[in-house]
C-alpha cells in the first residue's frame, strides 16, 4: 500500500540554516516508513515535499509554491492510496503574507477537498487523509531571520485552528507541536533528532488507520 505525503521543507528534511538535504532514511517520512515495515505493514511511502511551499498562496520570488496548483493530479499519479498525509502551513506565515492561523487552516482545508475531488480511476478509493498541523516557527534566526520575521506571533493558534478543521472535513489529525519543536538552529525547521520523534510519533498514529 502507498502513503502520499504532501509538505515541505519541514518534511523534505533541509539541514536548518543549509540548502543540504537529510538523507531518506534520518528525515521523518523515512523513519514513519521503517517504523511501519517493522511493524509488519507492507507500505511504501512517497514523497512530494517542495521548499517554500505554501497551501493555496503563491510565492512572490519563486514560481510553483502554491500547493493547491496540480494537486489533484499527484493524487491522480499516485493512486491508488491508503492514506495522505498533509503537513503544510509554515510557509504561510513568512513575512510576504499577512496570514493568521484560521486563515492557514483554511487554506488546509482548501486542499482536503481538493484531493477528494482527484480524477483518480474508477473504483480506485478516495484516500483517508491525515492532517499534521506543523510546529509553531520559533523566533527566526540567521538565514531565516527576514523570511520568518514574525512568523511566531502570526501563527499563534494554528494547532487548534487545523484541529478544527479536520473535525469539520472528518480528516484524521496530529499536532506535530506536541512532539516535536522548531530548531534551535533557524528556529523555522526540523533538527534531526526532530525528525526521528516525528516519525515515530505518525508512525504510531498511522500504524492504527492501515
Amino acid at each position: 500500500m502507498q502513503i502520499l505525503i504532501y509538505g515541505d521543507s519541514l518534511t523534505w528534511g533541509i539541514i536548518p540554516d543549509t540548502r543540504a538535504r537529510l538523507p531518506f532514511s534520518e528525515r521523518w517520512p523515512g523513519v514513519m516508513e521503517a517504523e511501519l515495515l517493522r511493524a509488519g505493514h507492507n507500505v511504501r511511502v512517497i514523497e512530494d515535499c517542495l521548499n517554500g511551499r505554501r497551501t493555496v498562496w503563491d510565492d512572490p520570488f519563486k514560481a510553483g509554491r502554491n500547493g493547491l496548483v496540480g494537486l489533484e493530479q499527484r493524487i491522480e499519479v499516485n493512486s491508488p492510496l491508503a492514506l495522505v498525509i498533509l503537513m503544510l502551513g509554515t510557509n504561510d506565515f513568512q513575512s510576504t503574507h499577512d496570514n493568521n492561523a484560521w486563515q492557514s487552516a483554511q487554506g488546509v482545508a482548501a486542499l482536503v477537498r481538493a484531493i477528494r475531488r482527484a480524477p483518480i480511476e474508477p473504483g480506485m478509493p478516495s484516500p483517508p487523509i491525515m492532517i499534521v498541523s506543523p510546529p509553531q516557527p520559533g523566533r527566526a534566526m540567521r538565514s531565516m531571520a527576514q523570511k520568518f520575521a514574525g512568523a511566531r506571533e502570526r501563527a499563534e493558534g494554528v494547532a487548534e485552528a487545523c484541529r478544527q478543521v479536520a473535525t469539520e472535513l472528518e480528516c484524521h489529525f496530529l499536532d506535530a507541536g506536541l512532539v516535536v519543536a522548531a530548531s534551535t538552529v533557524d528556529g523555522v525547521h526540523l533538527d534531526a533528532d526532530q525528525h526521528l520523534a516525528l516519525g515515530r510519533a505518525i508512525a504510531q498514529s498511522v500504524g492504527g488507520l492501515l
